[in-house]
This record gives C-alpha cells, sequence and structure tokens, in this order.
C-alpha cells in the first residue's frame, strides 16, 4: 500500500474526503518526523513505537575495491511492534 492507497482507506473507512484524509496523513508524518527530529519517541498502544537508535562506528568493506573502510556511527530512524500487532501478523 503506497500513501495514496492508504488516503483512499482512510477516507473511505472514516468518511472523509480524500483531501482531508490526505491531509490527515500529511500531519500525522510530520509530527512523527518532528517528534524523532528532536530525539523523541511516538507511542501508539496497540500499534507500535516510532523511535531513533544509534548506530555504533564499524568496520566494512568496499565491494568494489574489497579494501576495509569504516562506516562511521549514525542515528537512524526505527519502528518496534507492539506485542499486539505482532500477534494480528502471525
Amino acid at each position: 500500500m503506497n500513501k495514496t492507497e492508504l488516503v483512499d482507506a482512510i477516507a473511505k473507512k472514516t468518511g472523509l474526503t480524500k483531501k482531508q484524509a490526505k491531509m490527515a496523513v500529511d500531519a500525522f508524518i510530520d509530527v512523527v518526523k518532528g517528534e524523532l527530529m528532536q530525539g523523541g519517541k511516538v507511542r501508539l498502544i496497540g500499534f507500535g513505537t516510532f523511535e531513533v537508535r544509534k548506530r555504533a562506528a564499524r568496520k566494512g568493506m568496499n565491494p568494489r575495491t574489497k579494501k576495509p573502510i569504516t562506516i562511521p556511527a549514525r542515528k537512524v530512524p526505527a519502528f518496534k511492534p507492539s506485542n499486539e500487532l505482532k500477534k494480528l501478523i502471525k
């Protein structure tokens, strides 16, 4: 499902217009992005948690030259599904 399909599904399920549903989806995405940029978490009970995780620096290899390289530490966005969501997927 892509963003357009998600907007259509939300509009159909809620009775909102597609324009209103798109505004809601865009607002949700903006709020999550903003919270993650500040280093926070977004917890949705029964769904999961969006958070920022730190990846340590590590050794790697350039696949083209086969020379060792150092991959720098960085922060990455992550999603951890709730146990309830995990049970639904099984």
